[in-house]
């Protein structure tokens, strides 16, 4: 076209009534019809074959107010043609956005016609002009579940594009059964790309259709891996909540993974057990069956009768008590057992009149040493209670996991201590106890030694956590670790950063990941690798457990028929932190204004 000097004359437009679209093509003002091809002939011939009949009458000034006329109605035609696929795209961009709330918050698909017609209620008082424009976004059922499989497409699609960027990535998978008894397998991810930016998404949800064994397990977490074409060299850690399908040396998941490895010549990859399962286990160590059997049959009798319960509830207003009820036990709970004894503690003497009132007493509420082990169990399972909370949340760092658990054993070498010289100064139940109790003696050898218990649990666990403390140590504070306990390829590079004030500097005022990433990767590319393969490290399965709760939500026994792809959908959009581009995703959907 350029070699044969195809280009529109301004000329054109007042002899045969055209102009130019785009550059590319011309319009005919008359019939709207459009020619491709940009020469005078093609024009000529379409004019008199078609419009010259009718137009040739118009010359001179009359000719010129014609065109201008033409001109002006195809301005406006195509004005109000804008502004009717404006509109579309806006009324598909709004169904997507509500799509996505739908999906994050994890409503039913049905709820997007309800969500329509609350805001048509809106917009007829509010701005009733716009009725129409409310009208056109669609939002019924079968919509919403489009908009939000495309929706969970673009967030894989971005995941997919972050991981080929890791240069380290480590796992966190759990399982468990949903309403239908199927065992769902969760799988995160957690890496980090060359400039220390930090992902962790959940990567895929696998319904296992057989038993959730070692094998399947292994082998929907390979697949995933070889889908989204990692690396497993890359691989530095996989994080488990520790029981045998997924621990096993042989026929658990770590087996079959090591085992998978060993044949590829790659090394085997650090193996942890969820930090926060740990704790709650050591809890257990304690001996609470003396105190939790009398709480939970006491609660029990109160709340599993409605009469009861609602003579408990008034009495407790009629009173002023602090608290208006007593709280369930929930052993899979991670923090129950402390909520419940801790409410217990504090209406312990607003149950005791209550249950003589019912003829049931309680006798061990009269009795001191049960009243002692009540308070002591209530501090200290308080303590754990902070503990886990500590622990849990997402992005945190395995070095301040094992810091916080650290930091605990240390406190109860206190609490030994303390409890040995009768002072309660960090167990305020047992303070109060004292007071009100001065003519009793606090058992010291019976909760000394519990303390002592619970030390030896501490101890025992975390082994997993502690076998790797020299490198944690190291990518914690790499200014304070003796050179000898530093693995030999990473030796100069860190006595060379011990060295740099200027770094030393930086250390004491950036968070580690902006520390190391501000780190020359010429002079320190061991010690940047080294930490990126800390960072990616999960030090629990408290996403999972997070995710789990969720899926219990959106999967229960009013939607037993949703199906595995919808759920791991819904679960991959309210988790993720990637933004879904809208934009893209509606630009190629023609609105549906009928529903």
């Amino acid at each position: 076209m350029d070699i044969e000097c195809r280009l529109f004359n301004e000329q054109w437009s007042l002899r045969y009534y055209f102009v130019e679209i785009n550059n590319k093509r011309c319009k005919c003002l008359i019939c709207n019809e459009e020619i491709s091809v940009l020469k005078e002939y093609n024009l000529k011939r379409h004019y008199i074959t078609k419009h010259s009949g009718t137009y040739e009458k118009f010359q001179g000034d009359l000719r010129k107010k014609k065109l201008e006329e033409l001109t002006k109605s195809c301005i406006n035609e195509q004005r109000q043609m804008n502004d009717f696929l404006n509109q579309n795209a806006s009324a598909i961009k709004a169904s997507f956005r509500a799509s996505q709330i739908i999906a994050e918050e994890g409503r039913p698909f049905t709820d997007g016609e309800f969500v329509k017609r609350v805001c048509l209620a809106i917009v007829e008082e509010i701005c009733p002009s716009k009725i129409q424009d409310c009208i056109n976004v669609s939002l019924s059922a079968s919509t919403v579940t489009r908009r939000i499989e495309d929706i969970g497409s673009d967030i894989k699609k971005q995941l997919e594009e972050s991981v080929s960027k890791f240069k380290h990535f480590s796992i966190a998978i759990d399982d468990s059964e949903d309403i239908c008894h199927t065992a769902q397998l969760l799988i995160y991810i957690r890496g980090v790309n060359i400039t220390f930016d930090v992902t962790e998404e959940l990567i895929a949800l696998k319904s296992l259709k057989d038993r959730a064994t070692g094998e399947n397990i292994f082998l929907s977490v390979s697949e995933v891996i070889n889908d989204f074409g990692l690396n497993w060299n890359l691989l530095s850690a996989v994080t488990t909540d520790g029981a045998k399908n997924m621990t096993g040396s042989e026929i658990g998941f770590m087996g079959k993974l090591c085992h998978y490895l060993r044949q590829k010549n790659i090394e085997k990859p650090m193996q942890f057990h969820c930090i926060i399962h740990q704790q709650s286990l050591c809890g257990k160590f304690l001996n609470a069956n003396l105190v939790m059997d009398v709480v939970i049959s006491t609660i029990n009798f109160i709340r599993k009768n409605g009469l009861n319960h609602r003579q408990f509830q008034t009495f407790l207003q009629t009173i002023e008590a602090e608290y208006g009820d007593v709280l369930y036990h929930t052993e899979v709970r991670w923090m129950s057992r402390g909520n419940v004894l801790n409410r217990f503690f504090d209406l312990r003497y607003e149950i005791a009149i209550f249950m003589n009132d019912k003829l049931k007493p309680v006798f061990e509420l009269s009795d001191p040493g049960w009243l002692w082990s009540l308070a002591f169990l209530t501090d200290i399972c308080v303590h754990l209670n902070t503990l886990n909370k500590k622990l849990q949340g997402r992005d945190l760092l395995i070095n301040d996991l094992l810091y916080n658990v650290k930091s605990f054993e240390t406190k109860l070498e206190l609490f030994k201590n303390q409890f040995i010289q009768k002072n309660f100064s960090h167990f305020p139940c047992c303070h109060n106890l004292s007071k009100s109790m001065s003519g009793y003696n606090f058992p010291t050898d019976t909760h000394v030694k519990n303390i002592v218990i619970l030390q030896k649990a501490f101890v025992a666990r975390f082994i997993d956590f502690k076998s790797y403390s020299k490198i944690i140590h190291l990518f914690q504070n790499p200014f304070e670790i003796d050179i000898n306990n530093v693995d030999d390829d990473l030796q100069l590079e860190v006595l060379d950063l011990q060295a740099n004030d200027i770094m030393k500097s930086l250390f004491k005022t950036e968070n580690l990941i902006q520390f190391y990433a501000k780190l020359s990767e010429f002079d320190y590319s061991k010690l940047k690798d080294f930490a990126r393969k800390i960072i990616s490290i999960f030090g629990s399965t408290y996403i999972c457990e997070q995710t789990f709760s969720k899926m219990k939500y959106i999967k229960s026994k009013y939607r037993t028929r949703l199906t595995d792809l919808h759920l791991e959908n819904f679960l991959q959009i309210g988790s993720s932190h990637f933004t879904p581009n809208i934009t893209n995703l509606s630009s190629s959907k023609q609105s549906q204004s009928s529903h």
